[in-house]
């Protein structure tokens, strides 16, 4: 099984690091954000991981070859003439992605112990497009949900702003909805790549909508296990309680 992790980020929300370095080498007890994510990919036997690039990729690139990858296959995606956002970035890196078996993604400022296995025994079982991890955390931003996981649609908590399939809902279909956040952790079927409809850069979220209506898009709930969005500074603090 392969996985790719999004890393090519600008890190605006992480200044002042980030004016010189990628967030994806910010450190959290010693270990940088990237090498966390390829050892926490380890623990289930994925040691063949895309990596996206754009800000400091240089940096990023001497990390992996001087560490020799961490103990995993190191493959870059080169982003550094345009950074895609996850979307486009994933677009990108599918011929690195082929193959017949399931792939997972995550975003490099993203520390948690979700049991990934359970996560891929959830998407097979459900024999689902597209599986993602959710939790109920508060966030300015939620995927809606049926009783059966199924996503239905997105809204911003602060705008009011909604996009999905469920704006065709009548009311009382609307009301039995449920909200949760995501958790930036994806099982993907490589048939995903036929389907997809954006092109250059976008982010997955529009895919997620834009394909929830035909295909089964399923949000898996792991609220109660540990994670952190290393988002800001001040949540490395944060980061470095939960994670030795």
């Amino acid at each position: 099984m392969k996985a790719m992790i999004f890393a090519a980020g600008l890190g605006t929300r992480f200044k002042p690091w980030t004016d010189t370095h990628p967030k994806a080498l910010a450190l959290v007890n010693g270990k940088s954000l990237l090498q966390r994510n390829i050892e926490y990919l380890q623990q289930y036997g994925i040691t063949d991981v895309v990596v996206n690039v754009h800000h400091f990729a240089d940096q990023i690139i001497d990390a992996v070859e001087q560490n020799k990858g961490w103990g995993s296959h190191i493959i870059i995606s080169d982003e550094r003439d345009e950074v895609l956002e996850t979307g486009g970035g994933l677009l990108k890196a599918a011929p690195l992605l082929a193959g017949d078996e399931p792939f997972v993604t995550i975003n490099v400022d993203v520390l948690t112990n979700l049991d990934l296995n359970k996560l891929l025994s959830f998407h097979k079982q459900h024999r689902s497009l597209i599986s993602f991890a959710v939790s109920n955390r508060k966030t300015a931003r939620n995927f809606l949900f049926d009783a059966k996981n199924k996503l239905c649609g997105w809204r911003n908590n602060t705008t009011g702003d909604e996009k999905g399939p469920h704006l065709s809902f009548s009311e009382e279909e609307k009301q039995k909805l449920t909200e949760r956040a995501y958790s930036c952790v994806v099982v993907f079927e490589p048939t995903v790549f036929s389907v997809i409809r954006q092109k250059g850069k976008f982010s997955l979220t529009e895919t997620y909508l834009d394909l929830a209506k035909d295909h089964v898009i399923l949000g898996y709930d792991h609220s109660g296990d540990q994670f952190v969005d290393v988002g800001k500074p001040e949540s490395v603090k944060v980061a470095e309680e939960m994670f030795e």
